[in-house]
């Protein structure tokens, strides 16, 4: 794995950076948070423009067929700019649905996931939040040429702003062969389905979703019945992993905020950053982000070269949930008491990066998936294999 991005891999940083700088204000991340529907579909449509919503998906369905790494690299200047965009659950829904579904399920949802025109979120968590198979009560029926979903779903992204979903469902009862979880996507209007906004630390875009006997054509299913762990176990990889890219972002932005206020803030008539305890504190946010950055790319370019990357995706979240968290706890002591000001926008970006550090797994249940893979404990789940090839 080459460490150093290339020309083209900087050009992709910097243009999102330069754009994000130039149409995401603080303003902006404000006002989103207090509308329902949690995104502005300008930004949406003009970054679609720029190619992100596509980046990584199949040339034939309007995409560009990049690596993942690009994927990652963008979601880093989103998370920097804490862009209000349902990007991560669009992105990670249709690369599933690009990957495990079948030819009429492409030409159906792809295009308009790439030209921007759609917009898919992905449904898997409910009361027990462990990303395990015997957690999804959720239940798919079927009924004739149909199916019928009864349940609940916690924490869907951006659902309320979404036009499909990808839901996680039991259609069989668990045995040693077959995990009895099956995918479908879901038109996100359809009858019998409700939601009621979660208010989130990060105040972003997060629903409870309720499915009362929610009829779907036997056409809506995604993969083989029964077998739709294998896939979700993927998106599940892919969708932490651009999360830490996500967090990275955010972090690096607010420890730049904090290294620039050590400079210029004056205390005993010199520049705070010239007291030893501050200059350690900064050195090591830095070396923090640099570290987990490290971890994030070398997962995504594992998936790319087609290898095996759960424990690489695991080692990044468990780093990330930690040392994300304590760089912008260490940035909020910096500043000082300005700093736990709402009117102040330092914790616009401390309130994300905590919020996003609980989600997709804690440190602990990523540390304990690494250490079933590393100790090759029998009966245990360990998220993920070879990521396939987008076909």
């Amino acid at each position: 794995m080459d460490v150093l991005l290339t020309e083209e891999e900087k050009m992709v940083a910097s243009s999102a950076r330069e754009f994000l700088e130039g149409e995401c204000s603080t303003t902006l991340v404000r006002e989103m948070e207090e509308t329902p529907l949690g995104y502005p579909p300008e930004l949406w449509r003009k970054s679609a423009e720029m190619g992100w919503t596509g980046m990584c998906l199949p040339e034939a369905y309007g995409g560009q067929a990049l690596p993942l790494v690009y994927l990652g690299l963008v979601m880093q200047e989103v998370g920097r700019a804490l862009a209000p965009l349902p990007l991560h659950s669009t992105v990670v829904t249709s690369l599933a649905l690009a990957r495990a579904g079948n030819a009429e399920q492409k030409d159906k949802y792809l295009p308009g996931v790439a030209a921007g025109h759609t917009i898919m979120t992905w449904a898997f968590s409910e009361k027990d939040p462990r990303f395990k198979p015997e957690t999804v009560l959720t239940t798919a029926v079927a009924d004739g040429d149909d199916y019928l979903i009864q349940g609940s779903k916690l924490f869907v992204d951006f659902f309320a702003a979404s036009d499909y979903c990808l839901v996680a469902c039991r259609t069989a009862q668990a045995t040693p062969d077959c995990d009895g979880i099956s995918l479908f996507i879901v038109d996100s209007k359809l009858p019998g389905i409700s939601h009621v906004p979660l208010r989130t630390l990060a105040k972003d875009q997060q629903c409870e979703v309720f499915f009362n006997q929610v009829r779907v054509s036997k056409s809506c299913l995604v993969g083989s019945l029964n077998e739709g762990w294998s896939v979700m176990q993927d998106m599940l990889n892919l969708a932490t992993v651009l999360l830490c890219t996500q967090m990275l972002g955010a972090t690096r932005m607010d420890a730049e905020m904090a290294i620039d206020h050590a400079k210029f803030r004056e205390a005993f008539g010199q520049p705070i950053g010239a007291f030893q305890s501050i200059q350690h504190t900064c050195a090591d946010m830095i070396i923090s982000i640099d570290g987990g950055e490290l971890l994030a790319y070398e997962a995504l370019w594992k998936m790319d070269n087609g290898m095996p990357a759960a424990v690489e995706v695991s080692q990044a979240k468990a780093f990330c949930n930690e040392k994300c968290i304590a760089v912008v706890r260490n940035s909020q002591s910096i500043h000082g008491g300005i700093g736990f000001m709402m009117e102040f926008d330092l914790h616009l970006w401390y309130r994300r990066v905590t919020a996003w550090a609980m989600r997709l797994g804690t440190s602990f249940e990523h540390r304990e998936r690494i250490a079933h893979a590393l100790l090759d404990i029998p009966g245990q789940i360990v998220l993920g294999g070879p990521v396939p090839a987008v076909a």
